[in-house]
């Protein structure tokens, strides 16, 4: 299986269940892998038939301010829904990291896997 990835995406949105994190945009990172055959893009160095990680990137920023919720969970789970209807993807891990949440970690959040493995 091939997969598609993208590590250390940071955008600023809205989450949080507290009253105060509602008023304030906060960091998240991304760490995106995605199933996608790249044979047919590689066969003939062709841009179109790849998954385009970069277009990937801003639709996750959007989504994440256009959609926003108290969990991490609930983000995880609408965004790979979007992403795997959007896309056509059958599988997908999502992990986020939420840094300095608590005060003596570097970094909280939640990772998952959806779909099946083609």
């Amino acid at each position: 299986m091939d997969k598609v990835f993208i590590q250390g995406l940071s955008i600023q949105t809205t989450i949080g269940f507290f009253e105060w994190e509602k008023q304030i945009k906060q960091t998240l990172l991304f760490d995106i892998e995605l199933a996608w055959d790249i044979k047919p893009a590689a066969e003939n160095d062709e841009l179109a038939k790849t998954l385009d990680y970069a277009d990937i990137s801003v639709e996750i920023e959007r989504f994440s301010n256009d959609n926003p919720v108290d969990l991490l969970e609930t983000l995880a789970e609408r965004l790979s829904q979007h992403l795997m209807s959007k896309y056509h993807i059958t599988w997908l891990s999502i992990k986020i990291h939420k840094p300095n949440a608590i005060h003596n970690a570097q970094s909280v959040g939640v990772f998952i896997e959806r779909g099946r493995i083609t």
